[in-house]
């Protein structure tokens, strides 16, 4: 055969993104482009024998925060080790543009404390060669990564570009303030932002514990934006909302979301999650979003794809003593040293009696809440029953929970891993994180990799997802092509990204090569290679035989080919 083509896949099982069923197919690639699905006469440069594996579309993670990271690193690990090819950042209202000098520490302590990014390792790793958004990504477009990647104009740092101090304060904006943020972020649109981010959440707070930026933003105030929006004619819009104000009958904060889609004329989506805290909240919200969507407005709810699990340990950035002052003492040690002073019967004593001390009241109530904890093991169970709950193992033991959770984490060697669901996991079930994600209105995402570095790792969901709903849960499984589906082309058109997320003549050649029956995800350890020498967990996988950017393969059976493929891509298309 003549060679016609850089890349030839052959003999996979093709799931082409559209949730169409499997089918035996070549894929060729030509000019970082799908060129061929089907029959595959021509050669390839390059070929590829895919017999026994699926073959589907690189994966879309529309909610990360790799703002940072993005700068500083050629990879967006833990992402791209997932099959993850696309990854959108700037999400939740914060990131690093745009930016004055004098405003750099602001945005540090905000991301430092939304984000859990340690401030050396931002200090040490952002250049800030930027101060304008379009700066900012300028910047960006001359990096080489091993992902594509987008970003979104936040809420807080242009709010503290456009009013300094008085934005910090969260005073109310002025006229010219609330004209000059539009403005801003039509340029940000106009320069290739995908859309415009902010956060009402309580829980987002600096190290300090004050409130950030955005969280009392006036209607009046996102509406001028949402208008400037429409005078672009393009991006959409990102939110997380704690929806303090809703009850079975509705949300008056849900009200003003539609308010902001008309007058934006722009896509909406938000965090939708099921918290045990708010029973029920999670069903108002959604049966919100399908009136929204019945009278034409186009709102989606961000939903995880396994329990959101906030890890707590002895190498990590919290866990349930981790605020007391007895453990602030000692918590310089090395971890040999810590273990050594912790197993000291007194010291243990002192820590069980003792109160902790922390400036964010909502986390602080997270990482306390230990019978509602669990270990995670290797391989890690995401969905463990009520019986391997800390509450029911201490009962059984005779013991509290917050005795069982300290000799746990002091046990060993010291690295043991307390698992708390943190949403999506009410009563131990899955049923109502299932029902939010097989709604019409969704979309799978909420990765959050490049941010809680020392805290959650939930960047691995797309191999959860194959995995757990598909393969491996216990009761009703989903289909194959549907997973992938809502793994490539929902998220990829949820944030106008048309030109990925499908294997069809024309789209990006941005592929996974998967053994199904070999797929599964490690366990989340901690490594210490971000600047500065700072921490973050690190997940991996197994059964990606090959992740294909653009092209070019960047992972061969889990390793890093060296191939820098990813490019900053600037706007819908």
């Amino acid at each position: 055969m003549a060679v016609q083509f850089d890349l030839v896949v052959r003999n996979g099982t093709v799931l082409d993104g559209t949730g169409a069923p499997a089918r035996a197919a070549d894929v060729a690639v030509q000019d970082g482009r799908i060129a061929a699905v089907g029959r595959v006469d021509g050669a390839g440069r390059e070929e590829i024998d895919a017999k026994g594996l699926a073959v589907t579309p690189g994966f879309v993670d529309i909610h990360t925060h790799y703002d940072g990271q993005a700068t500083w690193d050629q990879r967006f690990v833990p992402s791209s080790g997932h099959g993850v090819t696309t990854v959108v950042m700037g999400n939740c209202g914060v990131g690093f543009a745009p930016c004055r000098p004098q405003d750099r520490d602001t945005l540090i302590k905000v991301m430092e404390g939304v984000e859990d990014i340690p401030e050396l390792v931002m200090r040490e790793g952002v250049p800030w060669n930027w101060q304008s958004f379009p700066d900012y990504l300028d910047a960006l477009s001359q990096r080489r990564c091993d992902t594509d990647f987008a970003t979104q104009v936040p809420h807080a740092p242009l709010r503290v570009f456009v009013m300094g101090r008085r934005g910090v304060d969260r005073e109310p904006a002025t006229t010219a303030d609330m004209a000059a943020m539009a403005t801003l972020v039509e340029e940000g649109l106009s320069a290739g932002a995908l859309g415009f981010t902010t956060s009402r959440s309580l829980f987002h707070r600096t190290p300090d514990g004050a409130l950030t930026p955005t969280i009392t933003a006036a209607e009046e105030e996102l509406a001028a934006i949402a208008r400037g929006m429409r005078r672009a004619g393009k991006g959409v819009i990102q939110l997380l909302d704690d929806f303090q104000d809703a009850t079975p009958e509705g949300s008056t904060e849900f009200a003003m979301l539609r308010r902001l889609v008309e007058i934006s004329g722009r896509p909406l989506s938000f965090t939708l999650l099921d918290i045990s805290l708010y029973p029920g909240r999670w069903k108002t919200l959604l049966e919100e979003v399908e009136r929204a969507n019945r009278d034409g407005l186009p709102i989606r709810g961000q939903v995880a794809a396994r329990p959101v699990a906030i890890l707590y340990g002895l190498e990590l950035s919290f866990h349930p003593f981790s605020t007391c002052p007895s453990y602030r003492a000692i918590e310089g040690l090395p971890l040999e040293g810590k273990l050594a002073r912790l197993r000291d019967p007194a010291m243990r004593a002192r820590l069980l009696k003792e109160e902790p001390v922390y400036s964010n009241p909502n986390m602080l109530a997270f990482m306390r809440n230990v019978a509602n904890m669990f270990v995670l093991g290797d391989p890690p169970n995401y969905t463990p029953p009520a019986a391997e709950r800390l509450d029911a193992r201490a009962a059984a033991l005779g013991v509290t929970p917050m005795e069982l959770a300290y000799d746990l984490l002091v046990s060993g060697d010291g690295r043991a891993i307390l698992f708390h669901p943190g949403a999506n996991y009410t009563d131990c079930s899955d049923a109502n994180m299932a029902s939010m994600l097989r709604h019409e209105n969704t979309v799978m995402a909420l990765g959050d990799g490049g941010a809680h570095y020392g805290l959650i790792c939930d960047a691995s969901y797309p191999t959860h997802a194959l995995t757990y709903w598909t393969r491996d849960r216990k009761g009703e499984r989903w289909p194959l092509a549907w997973t992938v589906h809502q793994l490539t082309d929902v998220p990829a058109r949820t944030v106008g990204l048309g030109d990925r997320g499908r294997l069809a003549p024309g789209y990006k050649a941005d592929i996974n090569l998967i053994d199904l029956d070999r797929l599964r995800v490690a366990a989340p350890h901690p490594v210490h290679n971000l600047p500065g020498g700072g921490r973050r967990l690190e997940q991996k996988a197994e059964g990606y035989r090959a992740t294909i950017v653009s092209g070019e393969v960047t992972y061969r059976d889990g390793a890093f080919t060296g191939a820098l493929p990813g490019r900053l891509v600037r706007g819908a298309r």
